[in-house]
């Protein structure tokens, strides 16, 4: 009952109006489909997307991954029963054969993925997050703590800000509905502002939800969230995260904060060990809870150091590329302390989990993560609560492709009801 009788695909569109796949397959029990994000700021040990290159849409189109999930995995996985999704997702990567995915392409190899794991949830009658949990032997299901991108910089948006992302993080809230209460104040609150002190189109927002306004260092945006989070009336319930996401601004051995400014590009050049000290500043300064890829995707020296000398959760993102054997290297190194958990990193479910029970055996903590290129699946908000990851993003609290995971949530937490636990002060993962 509930086997795999059809498996087919299509090119569709993501947030930014790119390409991407989405994998249909067919069990007695119904259809299910999964569709794949794509990031901007991408580490180099990420598993392959396959494009197809050319001038059609400006060659990122993904014909070849779709025709590889109709005629190369399609065929080899029909008949199969998607409640074994580790062994559907062995056979996927035997027939790719490559150590990056290169061959068939991540990007088909994780639609299936995802799709086979919602078919595998409706063949056992159960929610998809129940599924997961069971997967991976985690029978206590968390609600997140979500943290917010409310202001966008680096490659996501067209402002001279560096870092990559601020975030806010409501710690203090008691539930998942509250958080997101916290979180919308917070963000409308941080729009006023904004547009008092830069005019109205610097209310703009970037890729991910966040806002885009002239800001061009550290400080200028840190000041803003600390003056919304104050005016929303959330001072020490609401925290700050950062991702400067460094790798995008690290030329040859030197950090450059100018990267996308033309007439300082070059100038005032930091070391790690520069670089290091302003973080250090920053978190003397400022209420931040995390800094995310403080510094380039190899660097875990340097990352190291700093974590031996910091009080606040480093996370790991073009570091680890949610690969187990970074992430077991870095595990041995005490790189950092948290796994950013971005599935299409890695490229299968099995391998997910795989990557977050190593990060929970070393008791780190686990943010599931999604891309800057999003869809409306919101497969995210349900991986993040089987797996008890604790914390989630997925952009600020704007754009259909970033609530449709939030939204997700609320759903969960109000099926879960009086046996919802959530990830705040009152949990254990924050």
């Amino acid at each position: 009952m509930g086997r795999i009788t059809t498996v087919s695909a299509r090119q569709i569109f993501d947030s930014r109006g790119n390409p991407t796949v989405e994998a249909e397959i067919l069990t007695e029990n119904g259809r299910f489909r999964g569709a794949v994000p794509s990031g901007a700021s991408t580490g180099t040990n990420e598993a392959k997307e396959l494009r197809d290159g050319g001038a059609r849409y400006m060659g990122k189109g993904v014909s070849r991954a779709v025709d590889n999930i109709r005629n190369v995995i399609g065929p080899a996985i029909q008949g199969k029963d998607p409640v074994c999704q580790a062994t559907i997702d062995k056979a996927m990567m035997d027939l790719d054969g490559t150590d990056d995915k290169s061959r068939l392409g991540a990007n088909a190899i994780l639609a299936v993925s995802i799709a086979v794991c919602r078919a595998g949830a409706a063949a056992k009658e159960v929610p998809l997050y129940k599924h997961i949990g069971d997967l991976a032997g985690n029978a206590q299901f968390v609600l997140p703590m979500p943290c917010f991108n409310v202001i966008n910089g680096g490659v996501h948006s067209g402002n001279y800000l560096a870092p990559q992302e601020f975030m806010i993080v409501p710690v203090g809230a008691l539930s998942f509905k509250e958080a997101m209460e916290m979180g919308s104040e917070t963000y409308h609150h941080l729009k006023r502002l904004i547009q008092a002190k830069y005019g109205l189109n610097a209310a703009n927002v970037g890729d991910e939800g966040g806002f885009s306004p002239p800001l061009s260092n550290f400080e200028d945006a840190l000041d803003l969230l600390v003056s919304a989070i104050k005016d929303a009336g959330y001072t020490d319930r609401v925290k700050i995260g950062v991702d400067p996401a460094s790798s995008e601004f690290f030329r040859d051995g030197l950090y450059d904060l100018n990267f996308k400014d033309p007439a300082r590009v070059g100038k005032d050049l930091l070391s790690a060990e520069a670089l290091a000290e302003l973080y250090t500043k920053l978190l003397l300064t400022y209420p931040i809870m995390l800094l995310e890829d403080p510094f380039e995707e190899d660097s875990f020296c340097e990352f190291t150091k700093f974590t031996s000398l910091v009080d606040c959760q480093v996370v790991g993102d073009d570091l680890l590329c949610t690969n187990p054997a970074r992430i077991k290297h870095a595990i041995r190194q005490k790189s950092c302390t948290t796994l950013l958990l971005k599935v299409n990193q890695i490229g299968t479910i099995s391998e997910s989990i795989e990557a977050v029970q190593l990060a929970k055996e070393a008791k780190w903590r686990i943010l599931a993560s999604h891309r800057s290129g999003e869809t409306e699946d919101c497969f995210l908000a349900d991986i993040a609560v089987g797996l008890a990851c604790g914390q989630i993003k997925s952009g600020a609290l704007a754009r259909s492709e970033r609530l449709s995971k939030y939204n997700q949530l609320l759903r969960i937490e109000e099926e879960l009801g009086t046996a919802a636990v959530f990830a705040g002060l009152q949990g254990r993962l924050v």
